[in-house]
């Protein structure tokens, strides 16, 4: 059966890494093998427009060059290059901020999102706009740590969690959407710490990819 392909459009292997642990539950027998990849061409991190610009390109190569693959999803919550992606191949595509948000609308009825850096928010607000869905988002709050440096798990999931609360109290989320890849491994204990579902999306992301190429 061929793959669906992860692609983490960042050189952080440890990204990559939380990535691949995350969609382990998503691998059952009888269904499509998982591949997670690196797009070595990348930055460090995705955290500027420029940096989202920066591997669009390489990205849809990568995705031309992988004529066995089932399907894609692109790992990085700025969807960089989904529309180019698209245009790219016959197979399906998926970007993981807009499957977190279109899974989100099955949880709650407004979702906020756990954002690394403020100067991410336009863009992701800018996103909300584009697909249309500013009635159901709550908010969008970022815990001011890069990608490089999600590792730190006691700072992160301490930032994570306070930020989530504001969404909570402050915004009136009822549902959260990580938004970073990297974020991967912080999932289960956000959820505990809010009382909120949580939203992987790169879960989300290869879930629908699943469900693209299982049903035809």
């Amino acid at each position: 059966m061929n793959p669906i392909v992860v692609i983490n459009p960042n050189s952080t292997q440890t990204v990559t890494d939380g990535i691949d642990q995350a969609i382990e539950p998503l691998r059952m027998d009888g269904g499509p093998p998982v591949q997670c990849v690196t797009l070595a061409e990348g930055p460090p991190g995705i955290q500027s427009d420029e940096d989202a610009a920066s591997v669009v390109a390489p990205t849809c190569n990568l995705i031309r060059s992988r004529a066995d693959a089932a399907a894609f999803v692109i790992a990085c919550y700025s969807d960089p290059g989904l529309g180019e992606a698209r245009k790219s191949t016959s197979r399906p595509v998926l970007g993981i901020a807009e499957s977190a948000m279109l899974t989100s609308l099955t949880r709650g009825s407004r979702f906020g999102v756990i954002s690394i850096l403020k100067q991410s928010l336009p863009r992701h607000e800018r996103y909300v706009r584009a697909l249309g869905l500013e009635s159901r988002s709550a908010g969008d709050r970022a815990i001011g740590i890069g990608v490089t440096e999600l590792a730190n798990e006691s700072r992160v999931l301490e930032r994570m969690v306070s930020v989530g609360k504001q969404l909570r109290e402050e915004d009136g989320a009822d549902v959260l959407i990580m938004g970073c890849a990297g974020m991967a491994r912080y999932r289960r204990r956000l959820e505990t710490a809010t009382g909120l579902p949580v939203i992987d999306p790169t879960q989300a992301a290869v879930t629908l990819a699943i469900g693209a190429v299982q049903v035809k």
